[in-house]
């Protein structure tokens, strides 16, 4: 400290000096905690803003998923309905295939019916 600053003190009793300096080593001492505790506060904002925002993007991803897993499950749903549905017509087809088969084994038997009689 220069000589001005400490002007002031001339005169003063060893005893009372002695107070004033360990008051201004406490008052540095608290300077520098302030200064260690106001780094520690935005450090730990600084952490939470990243914090905050790899939660919204988290939440922005699992809105995504959700939009993306309803949209399959509408397309399993469909893809569901056009399998049936082309179940059904095989079963429909299976079956015409079926009456036809016996109505050409009808026809087979009329036609070797009518051979034998052509024969006699």
């Amino acid at each position: 400290m220069s000589w001005a600053v400490e002007e002031w003190k001339e005169g003063l009793s060893p005893r009372v000096l002695q107070k004033i300096h360990e008051l201004e080593s406490q008052v540095d001492k608290l300077k520098k905690e302030r200064q260690q505790r106001q780094f520690q506060l935005e450090s730990i904002e600084a952490a939470l803003q990243k914090q905050k925002q790899k939660v919204e993007n988290e939440k922005n991803e699992a809105a995504t998923l959700k939009r993306e897993n309803q949209s399959l499950m509408e397309l399993c749903d469909s893809l569901e309905k056009a399998k049936q549905k082309i179940s059904h017509d095989l079963q429909v087809k299976e079956s015409q295939v079926n009456i036809q088969s016996g109505q050409l084994n009808s026809s087979k038997k009329d036609i070797e019916r009518l051979e034998q009689e052509v024969k006699r």
